[in-house]
């Protein structure tokens, strides 16, 4: 759970917010790195299975226990359920579209660039509103379920410390790094800034 939340979750956060253009890329003459995407996508699924089967090996650990146990119980099982909310709706962000096709090849035919993402429509907004929202909001969560946790199983003060120096780390490095102005939108990262773009036209969600 620690390795779930603590760790993967939590990074695969900030990769997606702050590396959508990496340090070394000419943006915007160089578009849709996808190292964000892979890294996200892969930690995020790693995450939520270390989370899956952490909730196999406690299942039914917690009957009778203490009122904090029952806490962690039931925050956990919210954990879970926001987790597995965020991998079905990923899979059902809608169509991506653009002017250029899956292989990099230009896309001559104005019907052929509709998509959610590409127009911005509402279904998508909605998508990136609810996935950062659900997103941030399990994050804030795991913070109180981890430090329950690790009371609850007297842990040794290594990993509280190691935690606490985690969290400050990327809390750190979040507010350095949008200091920065390093946290480029996502449809901007793809496509550059151009109004051409119809979501550019647009307000950022």
């Amino acid at each position: 759970m620690v390795l779930a939340w603590g760790v993967a979750l939590p990074l695969g956060v900030l990769i997606a917010r702050f590396f959508k253009v990496t340090p070394q890329q000419d943006w915007p003459h160089e578009l849709d790195n996808k190292f964000w995407w892979h890294a996200h996508r892969s930690l995020q699924y790693a995450g939520v299975g270390l989370m899956s089967l952490g909730v196999g090996l406690a299942w039914g650990q917690g009957a009778g226990q203490s009122l904090a146990a029952q806490m962690h119980g039931v925050l956990g099982w919210t954990l879970l359920t926001l987790g597995w909310l965020q991998v079905v709706g990923g899979l059902l962000r809608g169509t991506k579209g653009g002017p250029v096709d899956s292989k990099g090849e230009p896309v001559t035919l104005i019907s052929a660039m509709r998509g959610d993402h590409y127009d911005m429509t509402p279904y998508r907004k909605r998508f990136e509103w609810l996935h950062k929202t659900i997103g941030y909001c399990a994050l804030l969560f795991s913070v109180a379920t981890i430090n329950l946790g690790l009371y609850l199983a007297d842990a040794p003060r290594w990993m509280w410390s190691g935690m606490w120096l985690w969290w400050i780390i990327w809390l750190g490095a979040c507010m350095l790094w949008q200091k920065q102005g390093r946290c480029v939108d996502t449809y901007q990262a793809i496509w550059g800034p151009g109004l051409e773009h119809p979501g550019n036209q647009k307000e950022v969600v």
